[in-house]
């Protein structure tokens, strides 16, 4: 599900012109956080990073003989600190689902002298959420989505301090972009 933005569409200028903030969406496959990462993303004009698509395309490579456990992660840290000193806002997309990656983010941030804002996208039906896992296509050349089972499965480790929570099961992908957008205007107001 793609939120559509008219081409001719103004970028709104969030957060403000030359503040740089470090995105992180975060949540179990399924909930619905690449829509609402990749919307928000193409709403501010920010950079946006896939640890999906980053460890496909490891595997891709063949240059690790096994699963590409964390690279995909520190990858994306690296391009983000490569990318937040050139006034650039970043979005990460990831599950995030253990401690270890949540403070290497705020790490990144703190190295870059930006602000960090987790967001855990959840979805509360679990019903819908199922449906959404057994339902999506694959938009990720090479990787077999996960199946309802594995989701179920996955290691998720609860947070120490509560980030900023999107519940897709309550609102469309448009009203959480919406959301995420006024979220980040308030906490610069």
């Amino acid at each position: 599900m793609a939120i559509e933005y008219p081409a001719n569409a103004p970028i709104e200028s969030t957060p403000p012109q030359g503040q740089r903030v470090l995105i992180v969406f975060s949540g179990l496959p399924g909930t619905g956080k690449t829509t609402i990462a990749k919307g928000l993303a193409a709403k501010i004009g920010a950079l946006y990073l896939r640890i999906d698509t980053i460890e496909q395309a490891i595997r891709n490579s063949g240059a690790l003989a096994h699963d590409v456990g964390r690279s995909g992660y520190m990858v994306a840290n690296a391009l983000a600190l490569s990318n937040l000193p050139l006034g650039r806002t970043v979005i990460v997309d990831g599950v995030n689902p253990v401690m270890e990656s949540r403070t290497a983010w705020s790490e990144i941030a703190s190295k870059a002298g930006v602000e960090l804002v987790n967001i855990e996208v959840i979805c509360s039906d679990k019903s819908e959420h199922q449906r959404r896992v057994e339902t999506r296509p694959g938009d990720v050349p090479g990787l077999t989505p996960p199946s309802w089972q594995s989701v179920l499965d996955h290691e998720y480790e609860a947070w120490a301090d509560a980030p900023f929570s999107i519940d897709t099961a309550l609102m469309s992908p448009v009203q959480a972009v919406s959301i995420v957008t006024q979220h980040l205007i308030a906490g610069r107001g």
